[in-house]
């Protein structure tokens, strides 16, 4: 099978294709699975870009959708030919977050999904909404699943809410998608007048260029008649987080996702504190988030935006169109 390893130190440099064993047959408890997708997360970048080091060798690639080639004994939830999609915490089938690091993260951890072939435990994947194809059932492992849980496990959301996504990344419009199908109102933000005409035709209720706006959680007050909004999708880090405490209510959810401006900073306790927001870190989520997910898209018929695909062997040139941040919405790898 044709198979993609990071070299050490990192970089997209030392991203190589080559040729190995196609796995066996599963054994109990596993199924086969053959690798038709993946989709490209800044988790992922941040793997083969080397400045999250993992070991000499790796396959990197935390999603991957595929179908069921064979399963072992005990399966019962797959038969053969089943779409699949894996999940990013292959140990957190339910309940608490049993963990804080990514060594079980295919990947990072372990190897992951830039391959044709896989054996692992069923518990590793979950079905894919019926209609998607392969690339975009693996957009739902780690950008998809984030927003729901935001929103959804987290955010308890509810028609009526006011919802703000910053920039448009694969999670920032998973986010809108959802909102807006729970009757709930967004305001988005970008530095691009292009992609916040897009968003606006995605059903963005306003829009804001922050690289004009610097004071844009002002904005957002005035544009919510001084209320704030109740939610706040932060994946930009500290530096964004002290606007999204200015533009989130007294009393209002920001989930916690991203450090794309960076891994520390300072924080603005004081106005956090004054006005009762709850500040919730998260990574991704369990299976069963996964499973309610494909539940509701099932449900509603929703499809992720997909920017752009690539082949398997061009891997590095899809990670440098990540890099170059032109992209709306998710990159993906179909092989």
């Amino acid at each position: 099978m044709r198979v993609i390893q990071l070299s050490k130190p990192g970089g997209l440099d030392q991203l190589q294709l080559v040729e190995r064993d196609a796995p066996g047959a599963p054994g109990p408890g596993e199924i086969r699975v053959r690798i038709r997708a993946s989709s490209l997360n800044f988790h992922d970048y941040g793997v083969v870009s080397g400045r999250m080091p993992t070991e000499d060798g790796r396959i990197p690639m935390s999603d991957g959708a595929g179908t069921v080639e064979a399963v072992g004994d005990g399966v019962s939830e797959f038969t053969v030919g089943d779409h699949v999609v894996s999940t990013f915490f292959p140990l957190w089938l339910d309940g608490e977050p049993p963990v804080a690091d990514f060594k079980t993260t295919p990947g990072d951890g372990v190897d992951g999904y830039a391959r044709e072939e896989v054996v692992r435990p069923a518990t590793w994947f979950t079905h894919a909404p019926k209609g998607f194809s392969h690339a975009e059932a693996a957009t739902l492992t780690t950008a998809g699943l984030t927003a729901w849980r935001a929103l959804v496990v987290d955010g308890g959301i509810k028609a009526g809410d006011t919802v703000l996504v910053l920039g448009t990344g694969g999670v920032s419009i998973f986010a809108l998608q959802f909102a807006r199908l729970m009757g709930a109102r967004v305001i988005a933000t970008s530095s691009s007048d292009e992609k916040l005409e897009r968003l606006r035709e995605m059903g963005a209720d306003h829009t804001i260029n922050y690289k004009r706006d610097e004071t844009w959680g002002k904005t957002v007050l005035d544009l919510t008649e001084g209320r704030g909004v109740d939610h706040v999708i932060e994946v930009g880090g500290p530096g964004t987080l002290p606007q999204s405490i200015t533009a989130c209510r007294i009393g209002g959810h920001i989930a916690l996702i991203g450090v794309l401006t960076g891994r520390a900073g300072e924080v603005p306790t004081a106005a956090l504190m004054a006005k009762h927001q709850r500040l919730q870190g998260l990574i991704v989520g369990s299976r069963r988030h996964q499973m309610d997910l494909v539940r509701a898209i099932d449900a509603i018929g929703m499809k992720p935006v997909i920017d752009r695909s690539f082949a398997l062997e061009d891997i590095a040139d899809a990670f440098r169109h990540e890099e170059s941040g032109a992209h709306f919405g998710k990159i993906c790898l179909e092989f």
